[in-house]
């Protein structure tokens, strides 16, 4: 502690020892709120108190599509990763994807990166569910727009595009035929769904969802 001058006498004196007595009266209360027992809460990471809170969009029979099918993304659904409304994006053609739980149920994403992270720890984000449950999973063709199963996709990291978010990119393609075209413009590398590790999600995620 550092040594404090505190004058005695007069009413300077009179006022500076009432303010040192408040400084040590609070200064003691805060060292016991860290004793065991005292009941005091510990300090918790925000990240931890704060989730997106993104339902499931369940399967509509009246839709005609089939009960796995990729379908539109609803404009109501959220990310469930970063929270974004992957409709609501200009570029939700280009880099939206899903999957569906095999009672039909869906998860829509802002960008391939958002769904990897998912498929990482589905209960994290998904409360009751689990990657089990998880029937199949579509990303948007970067070319097209068109859906592509995101295990059979090609996915190009490191080029100059970015998602909808400004930050990690993995924009996917039908084939490597594809993936080498745009390459060629932008840059990157190229890489099968199996070589999308956690470490390079963790570099891609900016925005720390993988501690979500």
């Amino acid at each position: 502690m550092l040594p404090v001058s505190v004058p005695l006498h007069g009413p300077l004196g009179r006022l500076s020892r009432l303010a040192w007595a408040a400084f040590l009266g609070i200064a003691l209360a805060g060292s016991l709120q860290l004793l065991p027992g005292s009941g005091a809460s510990p300090k918790l990471d925000p990240r931890a108190e704060v989730c997106v809170v993104a339902p499931p969009t369940p399967y509509d029979p009246a839709s005609g599509l089939a009960l796995l099918a990729p379908r539109p993304v609803p404009a109501d659904a959220r990310c469930p990763v970063c929270g974004m409304y992957p409709a609501r994006s200009r570029e939700s053609a280009r880099w939206a994807a899903q999957v569906i739980f095999d009672n039909g149920d869906a998860q829509f994403f802002d960008s391939p990166l958002s769904l990897f992270i998912y498929l990482r720890n589905v209960a994290r984000y998904t409360r009751g569910r689990g990657a089990s449950q998880i029937a199949a999973s579509y990303v948007s063709d970067a070319s097209s727009g068109a859906w592509l199963a995101a295990n059979a996709a090609v996915y190009v990291q490191g080029s100059t595009a970015t998602g909808p978010m400004r930050a990690g990119n993995l924009p996917a393609f039908a084939d490597a035929a594809a993936a080498q075209r745009f390459m060629r413009e932008r840059g990157g590398r190229l890489l099968r769904a199996s070589e999308i590790s956690p470490e390079l999600l963790r570099r891609l995620d900016s925005g720390t969802h993988l501690d979500h």
